[in-house]
């Protein structure tokens, strides 16, 4: 993916206005495609991993509700964050899709007891809303840093896994030393790709 110069004041921005157009150019069929694709490969995984924590696709973000009902499906318990105060997630087990009510930030969130940040130490995968991710497991986010702040509360051998487009795995993406690496990606055209987090 070539980013071309925008007049955002700092290489993530410049980045992240990219993926962001670039998703909004995705047609309806074309992203449904793409999200049965990622929803058969979570599927798969969640076979493996009886407790995940995962997030609710929102606008053009790669996934789908379907996603959440093949984790659920395949037994796993499903964790999903709740965004409504500043630090790391808190979290909420997923009960179907009836259980999604409108959250801050645009977001979707199930109802039922809200647990601490560290009930995702539970959990032995973690998938992750992403812009993108280069091949070091550096994750461009949206900014806001809940999951920088969360991702430190995994268990140190929980697979730490950005969801996105097939595009959007690049060779290498701007980070900061507080930046939480992840160990894979999933897309819909490659499935499951190991990260190097050296």
């Amino acid at each position: 993916m070539n980013v071309p110069e925008f007049s955002e004041k700092t290489p993530k921005d410049r980045w992240r206005a990219h993926v962001l157009a670039e998703r909004r150019l995705l047609d309806d069929a074309q992203r449904a495609v793409e999200s049965l694709a990622l929803c058969h490969v979570v599927a798969e995984l969640a076979l493996e991993h009886p407790s995940m924590a995962a997030y609710v696709p929102v606008g053009r973000e790669p996934g789908s509700i379907e996603m959440l009902d093949a984790m659920a499906a395949a037994g796993s318990t499903v964790l999903l964050p709740s965004a409504h105060e500043p630090g790391p997630l808190r979290w909420v087990a997923y009960s179907g899709r009836e259980s999604l009510v409108a959250a801050p930030f645009g977001l979707k969130e199930p109802t039922g007891p809200t647990l601490d940040p560290d009930a995702v130490a539970a959990c032995s995968l973690v998938l992750i809303p992403a812009l993108a991710v280069d091949r070091r497991g550096a994750r461009l986010g949206r900014g806001a840093g809940y999951y920088d702040r969360t991702l430190d509360l995994c268990r140190s051998d929980a697979m730490l896994v950005a969801v996105v487009r097939d595009s959007e795995v690049v060779d290498r993406l701007p980070d900061e030393p507080h930046d939480r690496r992840v160990t894979h990606a999933v897309t819909p055209g490659g499935g499951l790709v190991r990260l190097s987090t050296e």
